[in-house]
């Protein structure tokens, strides 16, 4: 389901053929058939989705490459359950979900619009008005697509529903009131208020740190009448379990400091480094101890603006040398 996103994303552009969309399960193809005309921002939604975890790990030794030409658009480190898959997983579906609620609300599809379930006087000073967003669409159009891949009674399919809704939660944890004053000359004797996404940018703070806090769990096998099913558990009992809202894994991860085709590991020679810096961006630790090296780089930029009345900016171009640390 990924995949949707990285190859189709013209879809807003052109006629849907649902079934030319490849690695789609049955249940996918019957949903895409069934609401054609929010598939364009199901497909947006994971490209905001992967755009934004390029964004969080832009600094760490996987930093969310994509691969080209691939159903697997990460390659080979998805197929591990790690906490990695578990920030991806998250990051789609809450993009899917945020997509489709910001379309919704925006009036591009006849099969939804805005939430009418605000209405009357909540208190003084101020009334619901505007296009509150519904949430609760986005997050069944997510859940619908997103999950449908994962029916399987393991702990793999398990982590990523449990992980898929954790994205889609961050979500509604996050709505807020957005307000819009009235009055004479901006007065704001009176408000009208509706119910808003954040921006994704926070969404996505919110899901890093969850990567960074995510449950390690193992995994048990039951006995039932269907079969062996796959459950987990936490690890550690001294630890709180997770919630809903928290990531979980249960595979530990490469450390990715060399290429390994295997694992999906690029490596981080040649990448670019904070020379300064003591986290994981600096030197000694995304380059894995190996050094870096040091080259001098000039740029062109604007200077020395004035601002002319009315209403101009007129700037000088400099030259400027700079400082590039990449990985050895």
């Amino acid at each position: 389901s990924l995949a949707i996103g990285h190859q189709y994303s013209s879809l807003g552009t052109q006629p849907i053929l649902c079934g030319s969309i490849p690695g789609l399960v049955p249940k996918q193809l019957r949903f895409c058939r069934n609401y054609v005309e929010i598939m364009p921002s199901v497909a947006e939604g994971v490209k905001i989705g992967i755009q934004e975890c390029q964004h969080q790990f832009r600094g760490r030794r996987w930093n969310c490459t994509t691969v080209n030409d691939s159903l697997a658009i990460f390659g080979p480190v998805l197929d591990k359950a790690t906490r990695e898959s578990a920030f991806v997983h998250a990051i789609a579906s809450a993009g899917v979900a945020f997509a489709v609620t910001r379309s919704c609300a925006e009036g591009s599809a006849t099969v939804c619009g805005c939430d009418t379930r605000h209405k009357g006087s909540p208190g003084e000073g101020w009334k619901w008005g505007g296009c509150s967003e519904d949430v609760e669409f986005g997050s069944m159009v997510s859940r619908e697509f997103a999950d449908a891949r994962e029916n399987r009674p393991d702990a793999r399919s398990a982590m990523n529903r449990h992980n898929n809704e954790a994205g889609r939660t961050s979500i509604i944890e996050l709505m807020h009131l957005k307000c819009k004053c009235h009055g004479l000359s901006g007065s704001c004797e009176v408000k009208t208020c509706w119910w808003s996404q954040p921006d994704f940018r926070v969404i996505g703070d919110y899901l890093k740190d969850k990567y960074d806090s995510a449950s390690e769990m193992v995994v048990e096998k039951h006995r039932e009448s269907r079969g062996w099913v796959e459950t987990l558990r936490p690890k550690y009992n001294f630890f709180k379990a997770p919630t809903e809202k928290d990531l979980v894994y249960y595979e530990n991860s490469p450390n990715f400091c060399e290429p390994n085709p295997e694992t999906g590991s690029f490596g981080t020679r040649d990448r670019i480094c904070n020379v300064t810096s003591h986290g994981i961006d600096g030197c000694d630790l995304l380059c894995c101890g190996r050094g870096h090296n040091t080259r001098t780089e000039k740029r062109k930029e604007k200077c020395h603006c004035i601002f002319h009345w009315c209403c101009y900016v007129r700037c000088q171009e400099c030259i400027r040398v700079y400082d590039v640390h990449t990985c050895k």
